[in-house]
């Protein structure tokens, strides 16, 4: 009879609710736009908010719940916490009792229950609380309310989400809503409990309160309980939680869960969560075995997956190229489907484990050139600092982005003048079209930002035209007037990075400079006999190719800290090569002298022989020297055959490109 009255009353509020929903301005809209008018306010600032979910340090009287497992107190403070201590391990106990039989009788969501009709069309988030204020009678109409209030609200702005956030949180409802899960916290279904967590946590409930806490704690006990499915989401709420004693301890558990369990996990959007949630602290061997389980699914890949494959392995650092190379492949194939937001990310990710995919790099750079005239000149700044950061050069891209600085510089404000600089002499790009006008241009913005120009910012852009050949003069004087005065107070310089860029300006003000001419002689000095490990093969196939070691020198060290490997003098026919000893003795200008450089990989924009700006620097700066400069990928020497190599070699001592210049930079326009 109880039941019966219990039911009709649960249909009448339904029915009254259902009618509310068809009038025109319903009490939440009346509230929201009340508030959209009035000026925003933190939610978490209201006092008498912060008393009833915020736990408070407990007082004289207060007292403390304690997590004795995970030795964690969590405090609550009488009619300041969402409950007593007493009324909530009271639930705690009876939650126990009942726990077998609730988690086996689970009940699936009854489509005929009016509340579940009424809830499916709510419009805002404060519409799922009226009516859980209204209408709701068991666990399962609240934690369907708090969901649903989490799904209308994610879907919401950035701007109203702030608003609809603090309308959240001062709803009755709100409260009486938490109230009733921690009471029912043990009571909870597996999805009821997980998704509670997920939605709270997403809402910005602070994770340090009572409720939280005890869900989190629930969720310890009950993990061996939890399908695939819950793991997932319980893997994808720990993954946004900040790190604390109960988080870690749950995170701990669902690892060694998942160890068991990775076998029967054939989604792999779960297995993305999972490997997200474990992170980059996850022991190798579980890596190694997650990725064999995405492997066993990876024909059924699809785009939104192969996206958000790039971002997993990010957050686990962990670079798997079988899973990376068909997820490349699908994205390349539906590059046009991309947000630009997700192209930044990518490539982001692509930095953090080190994948070097050039035909990937390639597709987006050619994708965002084809599109360029859709996007905004900041955001093509966003990508172009993302390739600097992968050493890849988008040359087209650089040329376009180069004619819309020229067509239109206004946008160029000081943070994106320092990123343009940074990204054109990294990467060693000077413009096919105009070149000196887009230098010109990038000068008078730099002058424009003067005043308000820190010292350490100063040193970074004329450093970066510096490298490009370009001295911008004003901005030079002012740097060297500071630095004469010892008014250049650089931050801690642990790796001299800011010595080293004040050295290379003043080595580009000498040897760029209109007036200076190449000397007749060049004082060396032959460090060492010894080479590096790395240049051994080197050595051994230059002494094979010219007979005697007195025909190279070998680390010779020139004016200006500048380096070469070994240094090869020949006749002014460049037939013959010459020994050491003898041009020493008899210095003649007409002898060629070749400066082999042998680089790192990293040194030249991937996948190219382009060497990047500190390389390209020093190549036009010991030609000034009077050097035929021959740059060499150390890599790809090493991984040739010793007769190979001497073939190389010898190509590059005869050959006419050993004694061709470098491409003519900016400099000439000082």
């Amino acid at each position: 009879m109880n039941n019966k009255i219990s039911y009709l009353l649960n249909t009448v509020r339904c029915v009254h609710r259902y009618s509310s929903v068809l009038t025109p301005k319903s009490s939440a809209t009346t509230r929201k736009h009340i508030l959209w008018i009035g000026r925003y306010r933190d939610p978490l600032g209201n006092v008498n908010f912060r008393k009833l979910l915020l736990n408070i340090l407990p007082s004289l009287h207060g007292s403390s719940l304690r997590f004795v497992s995970q030795k964690t107190d969590v405090y609550s403070t009488g009619a300041e916490a969402l409950v007593s201590e007493k009324a909530s391990q009271s639930s705690l106990e009876v939650g126990k009792l009942d726990d077998a039989g609730s988690f086996k009788a689970k009940r699936a969501v009854d489509h005929s229950d009016p509340f579940f009709t009424s809830l499916q069309k709510c419009s805002c988030p404060c519409d799922a609380l009226d009516l859980a204020a209204e209408a709701a009678v068991s666990i399962k109409h609240y934690t369907n309310a708090l969901t649903m209030a989490w799904r209308l609200y994610k879907n919401l702005s950035e701007e109203q989400q702030r608003y609809e956030r603090q309308l959240i949180f001062e709803h009755p409802a709100f409260v009486k809503l938490c109230q009733q899960l921690l009471r029912d916290a043990r009571r909870m279904t597996r999805g009821d409990l997980v998704f509670s967590l997920h939605a709270l946590v997403n809402l910005g409930v602070p994770q340090n309160t009572l409720l939280l806490q005890t869900l989190v704690r629930v969720c310890q006990e009950k993990l061996n309980q939890l399908d695939n499915r819950c793991i997932s989401v319980l893997a994808t709420t720990l993954a946004g939680m900040d790190k604390d004693k109960n988080v870690s301890a749950l995170q701990a558990g669902l690892q060694l869960l998942v160890e068991q369990r990775i076998s029967s996990i054939r989604d792999i959007f779960i297995l993305q969560n999972v490997m997200k949630c474990l992170g980059k602290d996850a022991p190798v061997f579980l890596k190694k075995k997650l990725e064999m389980a995405v492997l066993r699914e990876i024909d059924g890949l699809t785009f939104p997956n192969a996206l958000r494959m790039f971002l997993v392995l990010a957050a686990m650092n962990y670079c798997s190229l079988p899973i990376l190379n068909p997820c490349s492949k699908k994205i390349q194939e539906n590059v046009h489907d991309v947000p630009f937001r997700q192209l930044i990310l990518i490539l982001e990710a692509c930095h953090t484990v080190q994948y070097h995919n050039v035909k990937l790099f390639s597709a987006l750079a050619d994708y965002v050139h084809s599109t360029a005239y859709l996007w905004d000149k900041r955001q093509i700044i966003l990508f172009l600092s993302a390739c600097e950061t992968l050493g890849f050069q988008p040359t087209e891209l650089l040329d376009i982005f180069a004619e819309k600085v020229t067509e239109d510089p206004d946008f160029l404000n000081l943070k994106n003048l320092l990123t343009v600089l940074r990204v054109y002499s990294r990467l060693n790009h000077v413009p096919r079209v105009q070149k000196h006008l887009f230098f010109e241009i990038l000068h008078s913005c730099l002058n424009k930002c003067l005043p308000q120009i820190s010292n350490i910012e100063l040193l970074k852009a004329v450093y970066s035209l510096g490298i490009l050949g370009y001295l911008p003069q004003r901005a030079l004087d002012e740097l060297l007037q500071k630095d004469s005065k010892d008014e250049l107070v650089l931050p801690d310089d642990p790796k001299e990075q800011n010595t080293m860029m004040l050295r290379c300006v003043k080595t580009c003000m000498e040897l760029d400079s209109p007036s200076f001419t190449k000397p007749a002689f060049v004082p060396t000095e032959n460090m060492s006999s010894l080479v590096s490990i790395n240049l051994r093969k080197a050595q051994e196939a230059l002494i094979q190719l010219l007979g005697d070691e007195n025909m190279f020198l070998q680390n010779v060290h020139l004016p200006y800290k500048y380096h070469i490997d070994f240094e090869i003098r020949m006749d002014s026919d460049r037939k013959k090569v010459l020994p050491i000893t003898a041009t020493d003795d008899h210095p003649d200008s007409r002898v060629q002298r070749l400066a082999f450089l042998f680089a790192p990989v990293s040194a030249f924009c991937l996948g190219t022989t382009h060497p990047q700006g500190k390389l390209a620097m020093k190549k036009r700066h010991l030609n000034k020297l009077g050097y035929h400069v021959i740059l060499i990928q150390n890599k790809k020497f090493q991984e040739m055959k010793n007769e190979d190599a001497v073939e190389f070699l010898k190509r590059k001592i005869y050959s006419e490109d050993a004694f061709s210049f470098p491409e003519a930079t900016v400099q000439n326009n000082n």
